[in-house]
């Protein structure tokens, strides 16, 4: 059984190693300093991604933001306060069911609530909150299990040291399960940057002249930019080396993103 688990683990390794290396091999020669720093030009089949890189990652970050706060509190309440209650149990099973729930099922709830219902229009902000409604119980389940990893004699010192029950949980069980819940974050940010369904609906269009410069503005993204590129664009086939070039782009983005958080979260268990 065990070596059945490790030829499994062993195929994903080695087909993802194959993407990467197909992804280098053809999307290296369209990368150049133009096409990181200049935006789409002649039906984008010249030019760069500038705009595309500014939008994934203010997408990416602003998700973040808003989903990592909110997933943290209610996993305390959940893990802390609720316990085994019936309330409780139909939170998680609402939790679990969401994280099973296709992206484009977000995206079409983003075009109905934020853009239409709301009146946010296709911009950053119904973007942001589609793409923080889709990550969020990612981050609720990993910081519940970061909170259960946090021994039950931490709390019962804090408290028998005349502590209060919020002093506890602020001053010892956070500090000891950010850790974790730092993977969750991880996880998050790469679904929200690599999603094209939740925002073609919310937040990116096929091209824009200007920079975002509010909340309200439509944005490009690099996945969104990909699909049109293969999809819908004036001559597919000579756009074929920036296709890769985007993905290789967007793959190095997500794993500059999860390493800057990887690192904040071993220094954050090195001080423990």
């Amino acid at each position: 059984m065990f070596g059945l688990l490790r030829l499994i683990a062993a195929a994903n390794v080695l087909i993802l190693l194959g993407i990467c290396i197909f992804l280098l091999a053809q999307g290296l020669p369209a990368l150049s300093w133009e096409f990181l720093s200049e935006p789409p030009r002649k039906m984008m089949t010249e030019g760069g991604i500038l705009p595309c890189i500014i939008g994934t990652a203010i997408l990416s970050l602003g998700a973040l933001l808003l989903a990592f706060p909110l997933g943290v509190f209610s996993a305390v309440y959940l893990h802390e306060y609720a316990g085994k209650s019936r309330l409780a149990a139909a939170v998680r099973l609402g939790v679990n069911n969401l994280a099973g729930v296709p992206s484009v099922v977000f995206g079409l709830f983003g075009l109905s609530f934020f853009v239409t219902f709301c009146g946010f229009g296709v911009s950053i902000l119904s973007g942001v909150l589609t793409l923080a409604v889709l990550t969020l119980p990612v981050i609720i389940n990993t910081a519940e299990e970061a909170l259960r990893a946090v021994p039950a004699t931490y709390r019962e010192a804090s408290l028998a040291l005349g502590a209060a029950r919020y002093q506890t949980i602020l001053r010892v069980v956070l500090p000891c399960a950010l850790p974790g819940m730092l993977t969750g974050a991880i996880l998050g940010v790469a679904r929200a940057a690599g999603e094209t369904a939740a925002i073609m609906f919310t937040a990116a269009v096929f091209s824009t002249p200007k920079a975002p410069d509010s909340l309200f503005s439509a944005v490009m993204a690099l996945p969104y930019h990909m699909y049109v590129l293969a999809t819908a664009g004036t001559d597919i086939e000579k756009t074929r080396p920036l296709q890769y070039g985007t993905g290789l782009v967007l793959i190095l983005l997500v794993l500059g993103m999860n390493l800057a958080a990887i690192i904040l979260r071993d220094r954050l268990q090195q001080k423990r």
